[in-house]
């Protein structure tokens, strides 16, 4: 299975949190990513989200450039793990597009690859390779 992991685009500043919405810059940077993996052949089986706004606003600009549907999974919420996200993806498809949050990106890819965190910017991505 092929997941793509993708850190929320860049987002207002304030609270509650959860209902952080993605700033001017941050659309730009999920509309271009969504553009991106659409131009590169890349058709999800899944885009999956994490329940807070920001997450899930990424996640459907990427649904819309790339003819699929966002869906939220709480497990995929702030403080998750390799194995919430092996969870989550189990069952949906040979190409999954996850958008989550920092620092769990980076402690989750470093935990599939056995390899250090990579630097997960805003709209940073890494593709993973996750046994079925």
């Amino acid at each position: 299975m092929k997941v793509f992991l993708i850190r929320h685009a860049k987002a207002e500043a304030g609270e509650p949190d959860e209902l952080r919405a993605l700033n001017k810059r941050g659309r730009e940077q999920a509309r271009e990513l969504g553009q991106r993996l659409a131009q590169d052949g890349v058709r999800p089986d899944a885009v999956l989200s994490s329940p807070l706004l920001r997450a899930r606003q990424t996640a459907e600009a990427i649904a819309r450039a790339t003819d699929a549907e966002a869906e939220v999974d709480e497990r995929l919420a702030p403080g998750a793990t390799v194995d919430d996200l092996r969870d989550a993806v189990a069952g949906r498809g040979a190409t999954v597009v996850v958008v989550g949050h920092q620092p769990d990106c980076g402690q989750i890819a470093a935990a599939v690859t056995g390899g250090p965190e990579p630097a997960f910017k805003t709209a940073g991505m890494v593709e993973l390779a996750l046994d079925e």
